[in-house]
């Protein structure tokens, strides 16, 4: 059974719950608020909920914000083998959600934007290994300059899953081109899908269902690809063709993190060498059950995806 190796960002994640966002000068009270760990640790806690074995490659500050990650990391018995950046603290992101759950966020870097290619090398990649790459780590100057040089001198066999993320359109070329020549899986949501073809062909036809996109890319691309396609299920396009994967029938209550415990199971799943549709599988059932529950880190325990997935009519 290989690792999950993280390479992205563990922040602190401070959620606000206002009924409205205030005029400028102006004040409100939050009627909820929470300081948890979040960015990159949500896709790392749901594999590590799945059993997988997870690295974080990245780093972790000194200060109370590190504070809170690196206890949120032990918890969740994730490996972390670099050293905390002394002198500098973890960053932080503010998320203001008001009644119509519209979200504006103000993030701060910190330690976590210092990644070098020692902190890559902390571990040996292993051909059975699962490598994660983020679409904010490349857009970062100094994460993106380390990525750049790492990818290329893994090992060959080793799986890479490339997340672009929604700022995947500033990533520099560099980075970009590197990315693209070793990635062995693409995953992203509809709207992503479609600046990811944009970025690549110059255009997109208005109308392109998320089937026509996963189709799209898996021809452009030396890559699988997964196009998420929320509450519709989740297209998977290779050499073969393009297969529709349901999703998990549920009542959401709260979408944010479903993408993050997606992820993390499938990446758990590619590690115990699952094929990729029934990886796929898993993955929408876990994110489904993620969307039940209120807030970034819900992705469900191993037990509990495997409770749903044994009840009739589950796909």
């Amino acid at each position: 059974m290989g690792r999950v190796l993280h390479t992205g960002q563990a922040i602190v994640d401070l959620v606000m719950r206002v009924p409205a966002m205030p005029p400028v000068g102006g004040d409100v009270y939050a009627h909820q608020f929470e300081l948890t760990a979040g960015g990159g640790f949500n896709v790392m806690a749901a594999a590590a909920r799945d059993r997988a074995d997870v690295v974080y490659l990245g780093t972790v500050g000194t200060g109370p914000f590190g504070d809170k990650v690196h206890a949120a990391l032990q918890a969740e018995r994730i490996a972390a083998p670099n050293p905390p950046v002394a002198g500098l603290d973890t960053g932080v992101s503010v998320a203001i959600v008001d009644a119509d759950a519209e979200r504006t966020f103000v993030s701060a870097l910190g330690a976590e934007g210092q990644v070098t290619p020692e902190h890559l090398n902390a571990v040996a990649v292993r051909p059975d290994d699962v490598v994660y790459v983020t679409g904010y780590s490349l857009r970062h100057p100094a994460n993106g300059a380390s990525l750049t040089g790492w990818l290329p001198t893994i090992d060959p066999q080793t799986a890479v899953v490339f997340d672009p993320a929604p700022l995947l359109t500033e990533i520099p070329e560099a980075a970009w081109a590197a990315i693209t020549a070793r990635a062995t899986l693409w995953t992203l949501n509809a709207r992503e899908a479609g600046l990811t073809l944009g970025r690549l062909t110059g255009t997109v036809p208005e109308g392109t269902t998320p089937a026509e996109l996963a189709e799209a890319l898996a021809g452009l691309l030396p890559a699988a690809v997964l196009v998420r396609d929320g509450g519709c299920g989740t297209y998977v396009a290779d050499r073969i063709g393009v297969r529709h994967v349901p999703a998990h029938a549920i009542t959401p209550v709260d979408t944010n993190g479903a993408g993050d415990a997606h992820t993390g199971v499938l990446m758990a799943c590619i590690a115990r060498g699952t094929k990729l549709l029934d990886a796929t599988r898993r993955a929408n059932v876990a994110a489904a059950i993620a969307v039940t529950r209120q807030g970034p880190a819900t992705a469900p325990t191993a037990d509990e995806v495997d409770a749903a997935m044994a009840r009739p009519g589950t796909d």
